[in-house]
């Protein structure tokens, strides 16, 4: 049964985005190689918004992912560089990856909008367009050694 986990992220200014993207780049490579991820999935979505999408083993894989290296790293910049934030987890019994629909129902329903400093207007209460599901691309874990 994994876990997982989905974040949207919307950056407030194109100035902020080469940092973004530097950041995202150091990120996907700590995840490939984290212990406990089976697989992921990227959106990038309108309006400089990006989803992503990852299944872990457990919690704690995914948690201890999150407090570690390129991730811990880049987590204090976001609140600067995002106006729209939003998290959600959940247990499936599915060993695939949901749908970027079931997704988008998940956080509507059950997510939580994370902190940034200058949040949009919509950031509060998560009315956010519906993404644009066309351009999504894995995330595979690294090759064993």
């Amino acid at each position: 049964m994994p876990f997982i986990s989905v974040t949207r992220l919307r950056i407030r200014a194109l100035r902020f985005l080469p940092g973004f993207a530097l950041h995202a780049v150091r990120t996907r490579n700590q995840v490939r190689a984290a212990p406990g991820f089976i697989g992921g999935a990227l959106l990038p979505d309108r309006s400089w918004t990006f989803w992503t999408m990852t299944a872990w083993t457990d919690e704690a894989s995914m948690r201890a992912y999150i407090l570690a290296g390129a991730h811990r790293r880049a987590m204090p910049r976001l609140v600067h560089w995002c106006d729209e934030a939003s998290i959600v987890h959940w247990v499936q019994d599915a060993a695939d990856l949901p749908s970027w629909a079931a997704a988008d129902a998940r956080m509507r329903a059950e997510g939580r909008p994370s902190k940034v400093h200058h949040p949009s207007a919509r950031h509060a209460a998560m009315t956010y367009r519906e993404p644009r599901l066309t351009r999504s691309g894995p995330i595979r874990p690294a090759a064993s050694v």
